[in-house]
């Protein structure tokens, strides 16, 4: 049983407490903002008093790879010193910060956005194998563009001596750990999916090889940054599209034993989610985004990323259904949390649909701080709790949670959505929803989010 307020330590890191603020899309990109805009965006949740801050994902080379635009890249050691402005200022507020890593695979924009295909037609989409047969169904009929380059077993070797490189130039800018980006498609996902990972070499045809490039990963970082907290999110494609249109995923137990056998591997902490094998509403479940697709004002982006008008009502069209399909729930992962929790002993962390401080004490297995309606008596499924939309919502949320009187504390996040379908065009990940934004008005014209910080 553990207190949101109580310190935990992921390899040897001590974090003040439990509050975390899961990765998102800061579309700071490597201009000469970035900088400025990641402080901008992050340090608030610092300065609320959240333990941990996990910037979100940040490519690791030069070209390609980028789920969305606007994505900063790390591969530049000249740029990633640089980054030593922000960690000091999240360090200042007694907070740390990880970076999360990622390369996109078949998820980047050389794949789905119409108008930065048309920009890069030279830009070579990497894949682990010969994309499935859906995706090549979904190029034929024009909203993919599928023609990737596999990677060699020597190209995936140099892949993740990227991670590695990465991962050491952002500990040199004071970065106190890494997370890996292991879910929402991206190319770890596909390496460790049976639905992508066809390979015949050491790092596909069977579980345990599929498992080998975060093994390679782990090394890498482990040779180039040193014995830094290294975490990495554990996908059970449990959401995949039914039988017979995808068969071959993996199943909550193949990614149990995928969490048990990184934890031998030697990674300090990992973060189950229940996903896809494809970018849907999985991830982010809860309304169909209305305002967002109807916002004239982004209407041309929409166009430019997807390929026209028609594509684009398609594309809404497709949200819609996946909005029915992936209704909001609370606290979605928490029954994969707690089934890894009794698997392993390196920290579980649990995010996806958290909306309430009571939802994070039971998670915690914290009973003396929940109300009496929801009190269970029973273990934690997790040793910390993030969220990840709420903090567009709210950027100093930890203020509201961190307090003493806050077990009936519920966020103002709506779950709606309309903060994240501009992403697409680059827009930035902020709330645009005017009732979540008149209440938190009030709440800030009270004083609420200066309260002083708690448990640090």
């Amino acid at each position: 049983m553990a207190s949101l307020e109580d310190p935990i330590e992921i390899g040897g890191v001590r974090v003040p407490n439990r509050l975390y603020r899961a990765p998102l899309l800061e579309c700071a990109g490597n201009g000469p903002g970035a900088i400025d805009a990641l402080i901008e965006d992050l340090e608030p949740a610092a300065e609320s008093g959240v333990g941990l801050i996990c910037q979100g994902a940040t490519i690791v080379r030069g070209e390609g790879g980028c789920a969305a635009p606007g994505m900063t890249r790390v591969h530049d050691p000249e740029f990633v010193s640089r980054l030593s402005r922000l960690t000091d200022r999240i360090h200042e507020h007694g907070s740390r910060i990880f970076v999360q890593l990622e390369h996109g695979g078949l998820r980047s924009m050389e794949t789905w956005h119409a108008e930065h295909r048309a920009e890069n037609p030279d830009l070579e989409q990497l894949a682990v194998s010969k994309p499935p047969w859906q995706l090549r169904v979904l190029d034929r009929l024009g909203f993919l563009s599928c023609d990737p380059h596999v990677l060699t077993t020597e190209e995936v070797y140099e892949l993740a001596a990227d991670f590695g490189r990465s991962a050491n130039y952002c500990i040199e800018a004071g970065y106190d750990g890494i997370h890996l980006a292991g879910a929402n498609m991206g190319i770890i996902q596909q390496f460790l999916s049976p639905f992508y990972n066809r390979r015949e070499d050491e790092f596909g045809g069977s579980p345990e090889a599929r498992l080998e490039f975060l093994t390679l990963v782990h090394d890498e970082i482990r040779d180039r940054a040193g014995d830094v907290p290294l975490l990495t999110k554990v996908p059970a494609e449990t959401a995949a599209p039914p039988w017979p249109v995808v068969r071959r995923t993996l199943s909550l137990e193949d990614s149990i034993e995928i969490c048990r056998r990184l934890e031998k591997i030697g990674y300090n902490a990992v973060v189950p989610v229940n996903a896809s094998v494809v970018w849907d509403m999985s991830i982010v479940r809860g309304e169909y985004p209305d305002r967002a697709w109807a916002n004239e004002a982004m209407v041309e982006g929409y166009d430019a990323a997807f390929g026209g008008p028609n594509r684009r009502r398609l594309v809404a069209a497709a949200n819609w259904v996946q909005s029915l399909q992936y209704d909001f729930e609370s606290a979605w992962n928490e029954g994969f949390c707690r089934r890894v929790r009794d698997e392993v002993s390196i920290p579980v962390l649990a995010e996806g649909g958290i909306r309430e401080r009571d939802e994070m004490d039971r998670l915690l297995g914290d009973s003396s701080r929940q109300s009496g309606s929801s009190r269970n008596g029973g273990s934690a499924a997790s040793d910390m709790v993030g969220m990840a939309r709420p903090f567009y919502a709210e950027p100093k949320l930890g203020a509201r949670l961190l307090e003493p009187e806050s077990a009936e504390t519920r966020l103002l996040c709506e779950s709606c959505n309309n903060c994240t379908v501009p992403q697409v065009t680059g827009a930035p990940g902020i709330c645009r929803t005017p009732a979540v934004l008149s209440e938190r008005g009030e709440l800030e014209r009270a004083g609420v989010y200066e309260r002083e910080r708690r448990g640090g």
